[in-house]
């Protein structure tokens, strides 16, 4: 598997590029439903193996809607995000068995990532944030479904 650096994870706008979901030569591009990620700090499992890449898929209206009717949401509404990743996230690392008891087990900066990567994905469409250098004030885009923490 080839690791992602953040050379890979930067992209710079295109001022020439056509608008979201459409290619260069202006026709639609397939609707993407997956979109791989990587951990900032990783899932650590049962047996201490640390998983950092995983697959998020778009949100469905009942995905949006199935955990509002569970007892641990009604409960404390706060939980409703834990409900909602474990129904989209498909894999992390090796295990594809994605329930509410993993995504409760992990770092609180990883499930603050997938919070911010499911909102991007689903309500902007993409994993790109454009931000700016705070030395030379340049724009650009960072991937955030590519380089870990401190990787370059």
């Amino acid at each position: 598997m080839r690791r992602t650096t953040s050379a890979d994870a930067l992209e710079r706008p295109d001022p020439n590029a056509p608008a979201a979901g459409t290619g260069r030569s202006g026709q639609r591009e397939p609707l993407r439903t997956e979109f791989t990620f990587e951990l900032p700090r990783g899932y650590v499992d049962e047996t201490g193996a640390v998983h950092h890449t995983g697959v998020m898929r778009l949100a469905t209206a009942r995905d949006e809607l199935v955990p509002l009717r569970d007892d641990r949401v009604r409960e404390n509404s706060a939980y409703l995000s834990v409900v909602l990743i474990a129904r989209v996230v498909t894999r992390i690392g090796t295990i594809d068995d994605i329930h509410p008891g993993i995504i409760e087990d992990l770092f609180a900066s990883d499930l603050a990532f997938l919070q911010d990567f499911y909102r991007r994905i689903n309500a902007e469409g993409h994993t790109r944030a454009a931000v700016s250098c705070p030395a030379c004030k340049e724009e650009f885009a960072v991937n955030l479904a590519g380089g870990r923490l401190g990787e370059s």
